[in-house]
């Protein structure tokens, strides 16, 4: 408000003092992926449904979350707001279905009643809470403890703490199914046709790779004049060097070109295979184009060679071609 005294030292040293609080309750964590975890996870698994999450306030702001993860992750899941299925959703859930409830009390009157319907079509119940025992908890059939020490809100009042805790429960849950059901970007991608995640995660180094005459490639014994010109014509960053058997020898950039002739004017004379750096990073054809990226991006490459399994050059990747492709 106008006129009220500000400590903004004081507010930014609560600030730290938040994040302090929220990353030792999810440090917490790791301790509590157990036998108990593991029944949760098998629930999923075996569930013939769907995954139905419900949860009341902030919980169901992660609730939402947590199925759509879920729901995008392989697992067919949806939310329930705990009020709207009071007043007739609860016709969204059938037998065959699992039930996740996040609630950090442990029992509000909607959840009260949401659990009493659900005993009476035999959906299994995983329940994240902060209570345990708690009334939620006792009739779970598994128990996920998202218990926090204190909140990081300044009154201790708000959920913060304890919502960033269920959060990362939560996601701990999606990637242990993901990783039971050998879930690929494949299948990631199918998902995803219309974003930009499953674009990249769809792509293959192949629908990626220059060919052709944007390309540029030598011999071992060419000349490196060869070997600049090449790669002034294909417009490229690099040429790939080639042996007597056209297989990948090495690699040469417009950097190495450049280096050779400020250390000495007659390098354009040399063969391309002094010159050449051997034994560069490669890809193949069927690999997914992120994990050549990433290899790019790790090691500061512009331009890495695509060989087959005997080294036979097949293309070349161009990062600013895959950039600007949106393979970010």
């Amino acid at each position: 408000m106008p006129g009220e005294s500000r400590d903004l030292d004081q507010a930014l040293a609560k600030a730290r003092d938040a994040i302090a609080i929220e990353a030792a309750a999810v440090e917490a964590l790791s301790a509590r992926i157990d036998d108990s975890f593991g029944r949760a996870i098998e629930l999923i698994l075996d569930c013939s449904g769907r995954v139905v999450v419900t949860g009341m306030g902030k919980s169901g702001a992660v609730g939402r979350k947590l199925a759509a993860t879920l729901a995008s992750t392989g697992t067919p899941a949806l939310f329930l707001h705990p009020s709207e299925g009071l007043h007739g959703d609860l016709g969204m859930v059938a037998a065959g279905d699992v039930l996740i409830v996040l609630s950090q009390s442990g029992w509000t009157d909607e959840v009260k009643e949401i659990i009493s319907a659900m005993k009476r079509i035999a959906v299994p119940v995983i329940a994240f809470t902060g209570r345990v025992p708690s009334p939620l908890a006792d009739q779970a059939e598994v128990t996920v403890n998202v218990s926090v020490e204190r909140e990081a809100c300044p009154l201790g009042l708000a959920p913060t703490a304890s919502t960033t805790v269920q959060m990362a429960m939560g996601d701990a849950l999606a990637a242990a199914v993901m990783t039971a059901r050998q879930f690929s970007r494949e299948d990631f991608a199918a998902l995803h046709p219309g974003g930009q995640l499953g674009h990249k995660a769809g792509k293959s180094v192949a629908d990626l790779m220059r060919v052709g005459e944007e390309v540029a490639a030598v011999g071992t014994e060419h000349p490196l004049r060869e070997a600049l010109f090449a790669v002034t014509r294909a417009r490229a960053g690099a040429a790939a060097v080639l042996d007597v058997e056209q297989r990948l020898a090495g690699i040469i950039t417009d950097g190495d070109i450049r280096r050779a002739l400020l250390a000495d004017d007659r390098a354009l004379q040399k063969q391309a295979g002094e010159v050449m750096t051997r034994d560069p990073k490669i890809a193949r054809p069927d690999e997914p184009a992120v994990e050549a990226l990433r290899l790019m991006r790790e090691y500061k490459i512009g331009d890495m060679p695509v060989v087959d399994e005997e080294r036979r050059l097949q293309g070349m990747l161009n990062l600013k071609d895959m950039l600007d492709l949106g393979m970010e």
